[in-house]
């Protein structure tokens, strides 16, 4: 049990953490959020919100990763959600059936937990057996602890053009919850093509990992959304099996992969009471958001709705630049 004394150093710590952070952010480049509220601060490559910035700080001094955790990583807008909800089904498909999963009541990001923000939280996750921690860091940036307990790393991505319009369009709904102007498509265009973005530049999130995945082939599972969304049966066995929980011959007979694919469909979670009306970090400020925000379409390729055919090409010659002597295509 801590006792008195612990809890006051910790005090300590946290205020000392909290003053330095402000020095520190202070000094940093700022860079245009997009119309949303808190600016984007550039640190060591890479672009963050101040709470996002500071939660991956304060996880690279306190987390302790475990051999068998179990990390989701991915940029904003990539098929994260869809992610935590396929990993967390299938993890605890022994636990609750589809008709008494957390899923139905409570949204995928308060499902798996987030490192920036609640890793603090986590260790009562591990003891009821779901070691599913995710994250939106760079892998650079990631706690020294991940990477030397060795623990299982699932990374996702997804074609920029996409991640792009998702980006754009969760900016432009929050601004609008917010009656606050929305930003401009082709301004954010252009942010987005800078690198200007959460955890961007988006190709430098997507190669670090891909890279790191390349060098820990048994510890990484690099997953590209479109394929997932081509034969996700596939991917969702690999991914059991991967995790440690593969599905027995028997539960392959009853169907059992198809009824959790069914369950995490865009169509059956956007429809779910909590993601149509609740709200997600209730009371945090900033961080608060509707839930059904997160749930747009889920589709692939609709960024042909939305950037004209300069754009497309733009943003095509961007990441074959960026990629080109990687071995990874994303579009």
């Amino acid at each position: 049990m801590e006792s008195h004394f612990d809890s006051h150093v910790e005090q300590h710590n946290e205020d000392e953490f909290q003053k330095s952070f402000k020095e520190m952010i202070s000094t940093l480049p700022k860079g245009n959020s997009w119309g949303l509220p808190d600016h984007l601060y550039q640190y060591q490559d890479f672009w963050f919100t101040s709470p996002f910035l500071q939660g991956v700080l304060l996880a690279q001094q306190q987390f302790e990763a475990q051999p068998t955790d179990i990390i989701l990583s991915s940029a904003p807008r990539t098929g994260t959600a869809w992610l935590k909800s396929l990993t967390f089904a299938t993890i605890t498909r022994t636990s609750y059936d589809d008709s008494t999963t957390p899923l139905l009541f409570r949204m995928p990001h308060d499902v798996v937990p987030f490192m920036e923000l609640d890793h603090a939280h986590f260790s009562a996750n591990r003891h009821l057996g779901i070691p599913l921690l995710a994250t939106h860091a760079p892998y650079s940036f990631l706690p020294t602890s991940i990477i030397d307990s060795g623990c299982k790393i699932i990374y996702i991505c997804r074609d920029p053009k996409d991640t792009f319009v998702s980006m754009y369009h969760i900016c432009t709904r929050y601004a609008k919850s917010q009656n606050t102007q929305p930003i401009e498509l082709d301004e954010a265009f252009e942010l987005f093509c800078e690198g200007v973005s959460w955890y961007g530049p988006y190709w430098d999130h997507v190669l670090r990992y891909w890279k790191a995945s390349l060098e820990h082939p048994d510890k990484f599972m690099f997953l590209k959304y479109e394929e997932m969304n081509e034969d996700t049966v596939l991917y969702l066995k690999k991914l059991a099996e991967f995790m440690g929980c593969p599905f027995s011959s028997e539960e392959q007979q009853k169907g059992v992969p198809e009824k959790i694919i069914k369950m995490c469909s865009f169509e059956n979670l956007s429809n779910l009471e909590v993601n149509k009306s609740g709200i997600h970090r209730e009371g945090q400020g900033n961080l608060e958001i509707q839930n059904k925000i997160y749930f747009r379409k889920g589709k692939v390729g609709d960024w042909k709705n939305y950037l004209t055919p300069k754009m497309a090409t733009q943003l095509d010659q961007i990441t074959q630049q960026k990629l080109s002597s990687s071995g990874l295509s994303l579009n």
